[in-house]
């Protein structure tokens, strides 16, 4: 029985839909991913659909269009509103200074509507293109990731104090004070990987701290996730691993004086929309006769001690070659959660690509939107989520589809909003603004 609350929704912007397949539909055009109009479409669409929040990813290898993230939203926020937009920035390859001039900007010049997506980098692959040997590993990432939020959160609480320039700007001309006259505060950061002094150059961002999303569902991503995340989104393939995941998660928030309601957890939701079953299954079908098998299986092919091309496709997973999570420097709580799908379902080999291939080992969903709705009441209610993480496996149809046919079928069920509260991300997501905690090196 709903009781009142309403589930929260982001949309994760990703090419041309989450789909491996979906940039080779007909209608596709993989180059509207460098077009900034591209983007505004799906942002208003999404703001149409009264979401709490856009997401965009970003990465510092491969060959793939990928627009910076922080720059791309600076300017989706002149052409939205009200809807959030988070920007994943890696901690690994950045320094906190850098990092929080960028988040600062962005939550002041939409009106604080900015968040923070805390990543420490996956891909071996990055270290190269910085000048490192190596990339760090998976559990000193976490580490340096942990010490790098405490950086960038003390230089935001030192910035420039509006309270003692008049109240809306940095500088009161009148009175004479200056930037330079006692209002910042300097940051005086020392720690093991970063030592910054400060001051910072901006005022607090409008929210305290832009909203701090997590996204790691491994040991150490959980613990990170507990002390400093206010939203984690995870991939979870079944209710009941997301139930589990979620108690666990909102169980180890006490050790750090927090409440559950302090934390949002939204799991990935890739969904295939229609007015009925078989026109959804014929939308997923067309999707999977795209996919390129060759290409499929050499990706795959890395999280095994074997080359998944030279077993018969219709045959088993060979799950005995596979890579335990920790022999791996990257995505460790994914790579569980494919062995486990592989090993509870049988999958052959065609089953495994296809399966990968419509949401990365994320929730897929194929079906009409009362069904879906259904299923998102269960989790939500039931304690496997606070709202979910969209991800369409095809752009633009697939956004359209969930916000025209899904988001009115959970209004219907007042299990999500009929108009826009607040104006910044923190009240679309019921989230305090942060308490200054440094204020004493003036």
């Amino acid at each position: 029985m709903n009781r009142g609350k309403r589930l929260h929704l982001n949309l994760f912007a990703h090419g041309t839909g989450h789909h491996e397949a979906a940039w080779r539909l007909p209608e596709a055009d993989p180059r509207q991913t460098l077009d900034i109009d591209y983007y505004r479409h799906l942002a208003r669409v999404a703001e149409r659909g009264l979401m709490d929040s856009l997401f965009v990813s970003d990465a510092y290898f491969g060959r793939i269009n990928k627009l910076e993230a922080t720059t791309l939203l600076a300017a989706l926020s002149a052409a939205t509103e009200r809807i959030g937009l988070i920007a994943t920035v890696g901690t690994t390859y950045c320094e906190p200074y850098h990092l929080a001039r960028q988040a600062a900007t962005l939550d002041h010049i939409s009106g604080g509507r900015a968040g923070w997506n805390i990543v420490t980098g996956s891909a071996d692959a990055s270290s190269l293109n910085f000048g490192k040997a190596e990339h760090p590993e998976h559990s000193r990432r976490y580490r340096i990731a942990e010490e790098f939020v405490d950086a960038v959160k003390r230089l935001w609480d030192g910035g420039i104090d509006p309270a003692l320039s008049g109240g809306a700007q940095p500088v009161d001309g009148p009175s004479g004070l200056r930037p330079d006259s006692g209002i910042v505060g300097e940051a005086g950061f020392e720690g093991e990987y970063y030592s910054v002094k400060g001051p910072f150059n901006l005022p607090r961002p409008p929210q305290g701290y832009p909203v701090l999303v997590q996204a790691g569902s491994s040991e150490s991503g959980r613990a990170m996730g507990a002390r400093v995340a206010e939203v984690v989104f995870t991939a979870q393939q079944t209710f009941d691993a997301a139930r589990e995941f979620y108690a666990d998660l909102k169980s180890r928030l006490p050790a750090y004086g927090r409440l559950p309601e302090q934390l949002v957890i939204m799991p990935g939701l890739c969904p295939i929309v229609a007015d009925t079953e078989a026109e959804a299954r014929e939308l997923e079908a067309e999707l999977n006769e795209h996919v390129n098998m060759q290409d499929a299986l050499k990706r795959l092919s890395s999280r095994f001690e074997a080359d998944l091309s030279e077993y018969p496709l219709d045959g088993p997973v060979p799950l005995h070659k596979a890579k335990l999570p920790g022999e791996i420097n990257a995505l460790r709580s994914r790579q569980q959660l494919l062995l486990d799908m592989i090993e509870e379902e049988s999958l052959t080999i065609r089953q495994f690509v296809r399966r990968f291939a419509n949401g990365r080992g994320h929730f897929a969903f194929t079906g009409t939107a009362v069904r879906l709705a259904d299923e998102m009441e269960k989790w939500f209610l039931r304690g496997a989520a606070d709202g979910f993480n969209i991800m369409p496996q095809s752009f633009p149809g697939g956004l359209e589809a969930f916000v025209d046919k899904v988001i009115p079928e959970l209004q219907n069920r007042k299990l999500f909003r009929e108009a826009y509260e607040g104006t910044t991300l923190r009240e679309h997501l019921g989230l305090a603004m942060p308490v200054p905690r440094y204020r004493a090196l003036r």
